[in-house]
């Protein structure tokens, strides 16, 4: 899986429906509304390098009130989430 962590600066006054619009494509995992030089931040995974392409210049740079988009590749990914649910049953604790 390719993780690809996409910073975006949209029109202000457009913010969340960028972000909900951005939320509905595929590849999409998760946006989030942030605070510093970008306004929002996009989780993008995919199963292929190419797919990149497709789904942050060919679909997030097309939203309309998107400005522009800043992208950084995961290498790794460290996460106590992501391992507790990997080794989860579905059982909780009881408290």
């Amino acid at each position: 899986m390719i993780t690809a962590i996409v910073h975006i600066k949209a029109e202000v006054d457009r913010i969340p429906e960028v972000a909900e619009t951005i939320a509905e494509l595929d590849g999409v995992s998760e946006v989030y509304s942030i605070t510093g030089d970008y306004d929002l931040v996009a989780m993008v995974r995919v199963p292929h390098y190419d797919e990149i392409a497709e789904v942050i210049p060919g679909r997030i740079n097309k939203v309309a009130g998107v400005l522009a988009t800043e992208t950084h590749l995961a290498f790794r990914t460290y996460s106590k989430h992501d391992l507790d649910a990997a080794f989860s049953i579905g059982f909780t604790e009881a408290d």
